[in-house]
């Protein structure tokens, strides 16, 4: 690494969060015990008070848990780490697995195809992706929160949710009216879920950007739930409903592969 590119990524770090992050590096390297904080600061290179600071931080969020051991209070890694380790890898996992299956669906279809998750928020965050051939490319960036309500890739994962479920996230995301067409109650998105839910797909027509249309289907585990969603968007213009509902199958079809690599039973789609 060059030294303006250090001073550049120096420049945005924040010590505090650097910090935190030195003492579950510091905890995941040492022994089952754990550390005491007089050795977590002298590991880190930080004051006791300090590092007593960073560790109750940790503590609230059950990212170090503390125990005592020989009339020593010690530390070590928290549960919550447990829960980001199995979801990063869970993603991962799919990212892996979708990735070639996207790449012949981009091919079939010539559109921008996209894979997605629900964050712990509820909103439908894309983490893989494969462009469409050409200059006129339709996808928001990786990582970008999407409100579920108006999005293909968040209908289809939230049809598979129990309705409880859906209702609180949807208090937690807000349902503003994007556009004209978009869905602004949940009695309204829940009828339209029933339809996502029984036919295999999902579409985001006009609801969040006026002329664009997506289309998403969800990838489930062998336990049948949703772990992700796949989807491809386009210009409205010239599309029939029937040309919708040929390419909702079509991503069924395709999501229904990745699903059954992770284990899934094939489901069958509905006509639309």
């Amino acid at each position: 690494m060059t030294q303006a590119a250090q001073t550049t990524e120096d420049r945005y770090a924040l010590r505090s969060v650097s910090r935190a992050l030195d003492v579950l590096e510091a905890l995941a390297s040492c022994g089952s015990e754990g550390l005491t904080v007089a050795e977590i600061a002298t590991v880190i290179g930080v004051s006791k008070s300090t590092a007593f600071a960073l560790l109750q931080t940790l503590l609230a969020r059950s990212y170090v848990i503390d125990v005592r051991l020989g009339g020593s209070r010690r530390y070590r890694l928290g549960f919550a780490l447990v829960h980001l380790g199995d979801r990063a890898a869970a993603d991962v996992g799919v990212s892996q697995v979708a990735m070639p299956v996207l790449r012949e669906l981009t091919e079939e279809t010539g559109l921008t195809s996209r894979l997605a998750v629900l964050d712990d928020d509820g909103y439908a965050v894309a983490i893989s992706r494969v462009d469409a051939p050409g200059i006129v490319r339709i996808a928001s960036a990786l990582g970008q929160r999407e409100l579920p309500h108006c999005s293909a890739l968040g209908k289809s994962l939230m049809a598979l949710l129990p309705p409880a479920r859906v209702v609180k996230l949807l208090a937690h995301t807000g349902m503003p009216g994007r556009t004209q067409y978009t869905r602004v109650t949940p009695a309204e998105l829940m009828k339209d879920l029933i339809l996502v839910a029984e036919r295999g797909y999902a579409f985001d027509d006009e609801e969040d950007n006026i002329g664009v249309v997506c289309v998403g289907a969800a990838i489930t585990n062998r336990d049948g739930e949703g772990v992700a969603a796949i989807s491809v968007t386009t210009l409205k213009s010239g599309l029939s409903d029937d040309d919708l509902h040929a390419l909702g199958r079509t991503l069924h079809a395709y999501a229904e592969r990745i699903s059954g690599m992770l284990g899934a039973q094939p489901q069958p789609v509905a006509r639309g």
